[in-house]
């Protein structure tokens, strides 16, 4: 499609299609600031080693402080942190005022609740457009039971029982 008839609302709205899952990522800044993020671009790249990555726009407030920290940790949230998720997905404010959270690796907040728990060495940044693609290698990671928290069309939900045979 040439680029001048692109229209980009309706290319987010086609991507909003794929259900994803839904993360907070923290980290904790040279200053002790702490700063977190919602983000449903979270992926697995690689086993061996074991790495994930995620992507930020460039706009983020968080971004500076997120590019160098140490660490980071990625939270896949549970069906009951649609609260949470919304007030990471905000720019600005005392996001951690609410809650209390452990400290991981280089410092990262932990917040609690979650189905899993992934802390990342902050290992490399690539150019991805108005994002930055950050590459994590998760040295500690955790697991609990529960259903997840999805993002889907533009809203939270999470997934429906599922009905007869697979």
């Amino acid at each position: 499609m040439p680029k001048e008839f692109f229209d980009s609302r309706e290319f987010r709205n086609a991507l909003g299609n794929f259900a994803t899952g839904v993360t907070i990522i923290t980290a904790k800044g040279d200053n002790g600031e702490m700063v977190g993020v919602t983000a449903s671009s979270f992926n697995s790249v690689s086993l061996d080693p074991p790495l994930v990555l995620w992507s930020l726009d460039r706009s983020s407030l968080s971004l500076q402080v997120i590019e160098a920290a140490s660490h980071f940790c990625v939270h896949i949230l549970s069906d009951s942190q649609g609260d949470e998720c919304m007030a990471f997905a905000k720019s600005g404010g005392d996001k951690f005022a609410d809650l209390e959270c452990g400290e991981g690796l280089g410092g990262a907040p932990l917040i609690d609740g979650c189905l899993a728990r992934f802390e990342c060495r902050n290992v490399v940044h690539h150019d991805g457009g108005d994002h930055v693609i950050i590459v994590g290698e998760v040295e500690r990671f955790e697991v609990q039971d529960g259903e997840p928290l999805v993002f889907f069309r533009g809203k939270l939900s999470n997934l429906a029982p599922q009905t007869g045979d697979a």
